[in-house]
């Protein structure tokens, strides 16, 4: 055996999308994500790695009614759009329309908007009445959340309701920016409080025995849960 300790390297992201991501990344994703980066808040897209695992996921579940909390630009929605069949039902919450309006032309560029049920809303209110319509609860497929970090567990606590056993709920950020991993008064002020929330959700969300959980280190941290009672 070789016990010669070889130098860890560290592999180089933007080579890696290079080669496996950004070759199958579809056309008008990437004009959607050229034009989001000319919003000041531009670095809160969906990264287009995690978009390639989300896809695999919505093909794998077959999904065709599914849930997003956090909407932005509309790269995850419109993502989603394209990996749904046509009858496919989209539900988007995002009290943030004119973020929204900068994604819009490019969903109905791609003919994909009537899938699409646009809520201008904080989602927690719309979250609380879904249930509330017997046709809804556990009845989506998919659902994901790219929104306030300090209301993760509260969106945790309505949507696996929502979805259906066997369905996934993911959530984007979970590293937010790797800071998870440094000591707290190493990250920036700015930061320094939704890396608390986000720890806290992390923290938690291994003990929710309704559900089987994977961490997956793409993007800026993607959790994906599966709900199984």
């Amino acid at each position: 055996m070789d016990n010669i300790s070889k130098p860890a390297i560290s592999p180089n992201p933007i080579i890696l999308k290079k080669t496996s991501v950004y070759p199958r990344e579809a056309e008008i994703l990437k004009e959607l994500r050229n034009a989001t980066t000319n919003h000041p808040l531009g670095f809160m897209g969906t990264s287009p790695d995690a978009g390639q695992l989300m896809a695999l996921l919505l093909k794998l579940l077959n999904a065709k009614k599914t849930i997003e909390v956090g909407v932005f630009t509309g790269y995850s929605l419109l993502l989603t759009a394209l990996n749904t069949p046509c009858d496919g039902k989209i539900t988007a919450l995002d009290p943030d329309r004119k973020a929204y309006e900068i994604g819009l032309p490019f969903i109905k560029k791609d003919c994909v908007l009537h899938k699409i049920d646009y809520i201008e809303s904080p989602a927690l209110s719309i979250l609380d009445k879904l249930p509330q319509d017997p046709a809804n609860e556990g009845t989506f497929d998919f659902a994901f959340v790219d929104a306030d970090k300090n209301n993760y567990w509260n969106y945790h606590e309505r949507l696996i309701e929502l979805v259906k056993i066997g369905g996934i709920v993911a959530y984007d950020n979970t590293l937010w920016g790797g800071t998870v991993a440094l000591p707290d008064m190493t990250v920036s002020e700015p930061k320094r409080e939704w890396r608390r929330f986000t720890l806290a959700f992390n923290e938690a969300i291994p003990r929710d025995s309704r559900l089987e959980l994977a961490f997956v280190s793409i993007g800026d941290g993607l959790t994906i849960c599966r709900r199984i009672h």
